[in-house]
């Protein structure tokens, strides 16, 4: 009598399809998350720095704008004049009332650019308005 249990001798293969599966979803995650990002922040605005700065709570969805050195007030990496803000944000603000607002206005501009975004945030009923600044420890070296 053979009391030998038959071992079957099929290797163990590698499933592919599950991992082609978990691959193309961490891609179009990052390819995702990348596209949102990168219309957070204009390369050409440096931020001024705040010794007694906090890390905000990030809302999903929270409107940036970017003010250059020279006033231009960009959203989305599209330009936008003062009146088209004022459209959009209304927009916005009748969709989402506490949608939150940050100004990342570039350190050698002027006030009155800044004022002017705060007063089109106004004009459109924005309340929730930060303003966009770098600590100390992260600030980039000056730019030749």
């Amino acid at each position: 009598m053979n009391f030998r249990r038959r071992v079957s001798n099929e290797q163990i293969g590698l499933q592919l399809a599950p991992m082609i599966d978990v691959i193309l979803f961490l891609l179009s995650f990052f390819l995702l998350t990348w596209n949102l990002a990168r219309y957070e922040a204009d390369l050409d605005v440096r931020v001024p720095k705040a010794k007694h700065g906090e890390v905000p709570k990030r809302l999903p969805g929270e409107v940036v704008l970017n003010i250059t050195k020279d006033g231009r007030i960009t959203l989305n990496r599209r330009t936008v004049s003062a009146s088209e803000l004022e459209e959009i944000l209304h927009g916005v603000i009748q969709q989402y009332p506490d949608q939150a607002v940050v100004i990342r206005a570039d350190e050698k501009t002027s006030y009155e650019h800044v004022v002017r975004a705060l007063d089109v945030c106004r004009a459109a009923n924005v309340w929730n308005i930060a303003f966009a600044t770098v600590g100390p420890d992260l600030a980039a070296p000056p730019a030749p």
